[in-house]
């Protein structure tokens, strides 16, 4: 899931489906509902009612209803607590302990609300672009026990809704969102050291790149200086990520951001910024071995970590408090 995106949007689509109309509050389709609802984009394909309520769509069957919208998608509004029934263990492994997915739950209903706009036709989509969803197939029961034990719980700062941000593992320090992304400082999401993730198998990990292949990657940043020849870290931020590096070639060098780094080499191909050692062995002249830790941004919520603190027993409350310090749970 992808979450560097912070809306304050709060209100939510009633059970009948309408369609906002840009620009036009009278058009609110919260304005007159009796519950809590979402719309959820989900792209073209058949979809069918299905005897008894709910529907299937590409043949997957779903809660709520659906509409198709004036581009031809299909759009479902589904109550929120059974939008969560499925997000949840999409998430966050449903085999994990109770606490740990109710703490998941609890996130991810204050996403949805901080999400959700009745100036566009949908609030979300199914993807890890804002939360995973898959109807009724991907639902579980230690799911639907987690968002029934948490039903309405939100994580609140001050008199409005936290910006909320989850990710795989931290690697041992959690990300300022500040420095992830830049923007507004919560002080909430400062960042904090976490002992509790180590169980992960993302924890610490190694991956080896072919030189010339990085080079390609920064072809016109390196084209003054000649071939890549090696790579230093010179800066870190307050959690050890790298904020900047240094590509060497042979004849100088070029500075980048570290953010590009990840995006040019991939983000699925190295897991996170929290790097430790850029190795280009004499051995193998033309191999560049990275050494870090994590995965994901690391802003928020780390999901190994919740579960580590709630084997140690702690509360879905704890594992939130400790992530967000000084946040509030509160009701939507």
């Amino acid at each position: 899931m992808r979450r560097h995106v912070f809306l304050a949007g709060v209100a939510l689509a009633s059970l009948t489906p309408v369609f906002a109309r840009p620009q036009d509050d009278e058009f609110d389709p919260a304005s007159s509902s009796t519950t809590q609802a979402l719309r959820v984009l989900l792209g073209r394909g058949d979809a069918q009612a299905m005897p008894g309520g709910g529907f299937t769509f590409d043949g997957r069957p779903y809660r709520g209803t659906f509409v198709r919208d004036p581009d031809g998608n299909i759009v479902t509004t589904v109550a929120l607590e059974e939008y969560l029934y499925s997000v949840v263990p999409r998430e966050m492994p449903p085999s994990w302990p109770p606490t740990a997915l109710q703490a998941q739950a609890v996130c991810a209903r204050t996403y949805v609300l901080q999400r959700s706009s009745p100036r566009r036709t949908y609030d979300l989509v199914p993807s890890e672009a804002d939360q995973v969803y898959g109807g009724l197939q991907s639902e579980t029961p230690a799911a639907r026990a987690a968002v029934d034990a948490t039903a309405a719980q939100v994580l609140r700062f001050g008199p409005g809704f936290a910006q909320i941000m989850y990710s795989s593992c931290c690697g041992g320090h959690t990300e300022a969102s500040t420095d992830a992304w830049g923007g507004a400082f919560f002080p909430y999401l400062a960042g904090v050291v976490c002992t509790h993730c180590g169980d992960s198998p993302n924890y610490r990990w190694t991956r080896d790149f072919p030189l010339a292949q990085v080079g390609l990657a920064f072809a016109q940043e390196i084209a003054p200086f000649g071939t890549l020849t090696g790579i230093r870290s010179t800066a870190l931020d307050g959690s050890g990520r790298i904020r900047t590096i240094e590509l060497t070639c042979q004849r100088g060098s070029a500075s980048i951001k570290g953010s590009t780094f990840r995006l040019r080499i991939g983000a699925r191909a190295l897991p996170s910024l929290l790097i430790t050692k850029f190795d280009t062995s004499p051995d193998v002249p033309d191999r560049l071995t990275i050494e870090g830790g994590g995965l994901g941004h690391g802003v928020g919520l780390c999901q190994w970590g919740a579960r580590g603190m709630a084997l140690e027993g702690a509360s879905s409350s704890d594992i939130l408090n400790f992530y967000f310090p000084g946040t509030t749970i509160g009701h939507d």
